[in-house]
């Protein structure tokens, strides 16, 4: 390496050989940033080398630290990924007068390297200087146990603690248990992500109580918070966060909800009034598809499918999404009471063999809360166009379960009779029924 950084300062400045001195003031990080991108941005396939330290002329007067005594490579790696985000449009160049330097780039340049690289899978890029040394034998072990239990059949990357702080410093999981302003549980990971989630779901297990419900003969255990919504939750985090990002995943378990946030927005095209019908977009799909060969979550992609059809299974309101910004997803799960009367609802028709289906289950959740819905406002809950929604309250009205008032467009739907009669609640019918005009 030393042989090499002679010759290069030999050879001078050039398309891939860039000098920055610090004899006479530091090199700022946003002069570090678009210095680093200028040379990723040239018209060339070799090595681009950024020469901090070294004057104009060649001349070696030393850089300067940028973390207290000493300058952390890894910090810097970190500082460029998190800066390039958007990215920094400027690219090297050979200017007018014979000397490399950087331009901005036109927009035929910026549209040509996206054709290239539409987006970039960080979960699959290749991290150097990693070694076997950096792999820990435990948690290859942890991983084969895993793939043994969920009947995978990839094996997912395992490092040790040290190696993952060195080599990813943007990832970090918290768990928190919050009454109030006070924190009774406070835990960090830096852990690899099948770990972190294996100790999260011991902390729910720890914690999670559960309400008896009777269908039929049977009692059935309806817990406070669903394990498979908990699951899907957490892994959505972790898989699909955004890793050029600083901050932690954070799960807070509050006294009325589980709050699970993680550091970057929706990807593209993503938004609230399309989250159950969107295509998948995973922002890391290598990673994301190791999860699915483990067996660690849907395979189809629509983990918030699952989400939202668990949580109201269990007879809960539904998560929400809306504290949600560009910089973060946080998915909130209710807990509170449970719902048991639509509990009873979705039981019976399991035991039928008509399982209900989430749009079904989104329509009826709606109905036990505002006892009427016409299709325009049931389109908005399932995020489908009113044609499929016409189909589904069709389809619930063939089974007994809703009844329409009304005609064409004044057309509004409730609750069935028969419904009301098994929650005990035939005058409520009455009221919400009405008076059709001609009685």
């Amino acid at each position: 390496m030393e042989a090499r950084l002679m010759a290069l300062l030999q050879v001078g400045e050039s398309l891939s050989v860039e000098f920055r001195g610090e004899s006479m003031k530091a090199l700022s990080d946003a002069e570090l940033v678009e210095s680093v991108v200028c040379l990723a941005n040239r018209d060339r396939e070799d090595d681009g080398w950024l020469l901090v330290g070294v004057e104009d002329d060649g001349t070696v007067t030393g850089a300067k630290p940028r973390h207290g005594s000493v300058t952390d490579p890894d910090r810097v790696v970190a500082l460029i990924a998190n800066r390039t985000r958007p990215s920094l449009y400027v690219r090297r160049v050979i200017l007018g007068t014979g000397e490399p330097g950087c331009l901005p780039m036109t927009p035929s340049d910026i549209l040509s390297r996206q054709s290239i690289a539409i987006q970039e899978d960080v979960s699959a890029r290749i991290v150097e200087g990693t070694s076997w040394d950096d792999v820990d034998p435990l948690e290859i072990l942890r991983l084969r146990d895993t793939i043994e239990r969920y009947r995978g059949d990839a094996v997912l990357l395992a490092g040790k603690e040290q190696s993952i702080r060195r080599r990813l410093p943007t990832h970090e999981a918290a768990f928190q248990v919050l009454s109030d302003v006070d924190v009774a549980v406070n835990q960090f990971y830096r852990s690899p992500i099948v770990r972190t989630l294996e100790e999260m779901l011991l902390f729910l297990r720890a914690r999670n109580s559960e309400t008896e419900v009777m269908a039929g003969m049977f009692r059935i255990g309806i817990p406070d918070y669903s394990e498979r919504v908990f699951r899907e939750g957490v892994v959505n985090a972790l898989v699909h966060r955004d890793y050029t990002r600083q901050g932690a995943v954070h799960v807070q378990w509050r006294e009325d909800r589980i709050e699970i946030s993680s550091p970057g927005g929706f990807p593209e095209g993503v938004h609230l009034n399309n989250l159950l019908v969107t295509p998948p977009r995973p922002r890391n799909p290598r990673l994301a598809d190791s999860f699915k060969r483990l067996g660690l979550v849907e395979r189809t992609g629509r983990g918030i499918n699952t989400i939202f059809s668990e949580q109201l299974r269990n007879g809960r309101p539904v998560p929400d999404y809306g504290r949600s910004t560009s910089a973060w997803v946080t998915l909130v799960i209710p807990g509170g009471r449970a719902n048991l009367e639509f509990i009873r609802l979705v039981l019976e028709q399991d035991e039928s063999g008509r399982s209900l289906s989430l749009d079904e289950l989104l329509i009826l959740n709606s109905l036990f809360t505002d006892r009427r819905i016409d299709t325009a406002t049931a389109a908005k809950v399932i995020q489908k166009p009113e044609a499929e929604t016409r189909g589904a309250l069709e389809r619930l009205g063939e089974r007994g379960l809703i009844e329409p008032r009304g005609e064409r467009r004044g057309r509004v739907y409730h609750l069935s009779a028969a419904v009301y009669r098994m929650l005990g609640q035939k005058a409520a019918y009455v009221r919400v029924r009405g008076f059709e005009p001609e009685q």
